[in-house]
Formats: structure tokens, sequence, C-alpha cells
């Protein structure tokens, strides 16, 4: 029988082996770093924004599968965004991964497949390291971003 949570694995198994937009955007101009003390987890953000809008993202470093994983989705769904909607989209997904304020799963697409992570909080800052990290980077803050 078809259950939905395998499915959700398999999609962050996938972008766990073969993460989006992986690497260094060369003329990038926003760099931020953001580090995970609990897991181990760290990455680097990089963006181009071209006005209020986020023309390309991606991101390097090493870490758990939840943390690659979201990084690799959160980056897909990021490309093409407006600034207010690159926030609007962390607050959703914040909401979603801490059990606040009842989110709603299907208006975040792939996103929701991190829905679980929520019922394992040790994992939570893991899924949530890059949206901090992004959320810094967007909102002009240059410090290293850490879950502790």
């Amino acid at each position: 029988m078809f259950d939905i949570k395998d499915l959700y694995q398999e999609i962050i198994v996938d972008h766990n082996r073969n993460p989006r937009n992986f690497g260094i955007i060369d003329n990038a101009d926003k760099i931020i770093e953001g580090f995970n003390p609990l897991c181990g987890d760290k990455l680097k953000l990089y963006l181009k924004t071209e006005g209020q809008n986020i023309a390309d993202i991606s991101f390097d470093g090493s870490g758990c599968a939840i943390s690659v994983a979201s990084a690799s989705l959160m980056t897909d769904a990021m490309k093409g965004k407006s600034i207010n909607d690159a926030e609007l989209l962390f607050n959703s997904f914040h909401n979603l991964i801490t059990n606040e304020n009842g989110a709603d799963e299907k208006s975040l697409g792939k996103l929701a497949v991190l829905a679980g992570v929520k019922d394992f909080p040790a994992r939570v800052k893991c899924a949530t390291l890059c949206w901090h990290t992004l959320h810094s980077a967007i909102t002009g803050d240059k410090e290293t971003v850490s879950t502790e």
C-alpha cells in the first residue's frame, strides 16, 4: 500500500544525495554562513539579487541529510522569488516546522516533505539552518548564523 511518508522520505533522500543548486555563485552579491553546532551542519549561502528579486541562489558546505535536503529544497523554491515573497515563505516554513500557527502544508508545495521533522525536535535546527541563514542574508545581516 502507498504511504505518503515513504514518498516524502524518498524526496528527502534524493535531495540529500543529489542536492539542487549546490555550488558557488561567482557573482553573488550576498554570501552568508550558517552553522548548527548540535549536528555539525555548516553551509554557505550565495544569493544574486536583481532589484527586489532573488535571481539566483545556491549553497555549499556539509551537513546531515535533513540539512542538505532542506537547503536543496529551499534554494529550488526561492529562485525568482521577490524578497517579500521569500520572507513570507520563510515564515510559512518556520511555522510548519515548529508547529506554530497551524501552517498550511498545501501552500508550501514540495517543502511540505519536511513537515515530519517537527516530530523530532533535535532535527528542527537541521531543517531550519538554511532558512535562518537566508533570512539573515535578505535582511542584511552579515554575521554567521548559528542555531544555538
